[in-house]
């Protein structure tokens, strides 16, 4: 969880710098791209922390 909100924090970093700075935008395709990164990264981890519970 902690990779994940590093991730995010990164992402939302990224993203305000590219947006803010004139020539920089580039920095905002790279923080998109880690934010979709860090998503898909929780929804793995999600989805296999479900197929590991015992049936009752």
């Amino acid at each position: 969880m902690a990779l994940f909100l590093f991730l995010l924090l990164v992402a939302v970093v990224l993203g305000i710098i590219g947006v803010a700075a004139e020539g920089v935008g580039y920095l905002l395709i790279i923080g998109i791209v880690i934010l979709v990164a860090a998503l898909g990264l929780i929804a793995v981890r999600w989805s296999q922390r479900t197929g590991h519970r015992p049936l009752r």
